[in-house]
């Protein structure tokens, strides 16, 4: 089953269920996904997963910067609301690695790759995108290459 379809499908049983908590966020990620398929002229057939795990990225991106503006304009009540949205978007997407994991990633792949400065941070960073596109944070992944390559 699509990502798309599950999507749906968690929406119209929050709706039956009255999930007032749940259902908002769902009809946001709806939202969004008939926005880009309009901007794409699809017409019938569902969004690729990875076309749809972009836009929930984008979401949850849009949300953290969210949550850092609340918490220091001390809102704590607009933050727990979108760190709730959060929890919400991260379901449907692929379990991130920690940053543990990331590090030993970033490690590996300098030593596989003989990176020496960050002139080759492409590389790496290339070479992740293809392998953990989905289940890395390239934030992190970009800070934590710096720390390693200084």
């Amino acid at each position: 089953m699509s990502l798309e379809k599950k999507i749906e499908e968690k929406l119209s049983l929050s709706l039956k269920n009255k999930d007032k908590e749940v259902y908002p966020t769902l009809r946001l990620i709806i939202s969004a996904i008939k926005d880009l398929k309009i901007a794409k002229k699809i017409k019938e057939e569902s969004l690729k997963d990875n076309d749809v795990s972009s836009i929930l990225k984008k979401m949850v991106k849009q949300r953290n910067d969210s949550c850092e503006a609340y918490q220091k304009a001390g809102r704590k009540d607009l933050y727990d609301k979108e760190t709730k949205e959060i929890k919400i978007i991260n379901e449907f997407l692929p379990k991130q690695l920690d940053e543990a994991q990331t590090k030993e990633l970033c490690e590996t792949l300098i030593k596989q790759l003989n990176v020496q400065s960050m002139k080759d941070m492409g590389k790496i960073m290339g070479a992740l995108k293809k392998s953990h596109g989905d289940t890395l944070d390239f934030s992190k992944v970009s800070k934590i290459i710096k720390e390693l390559l200084n």
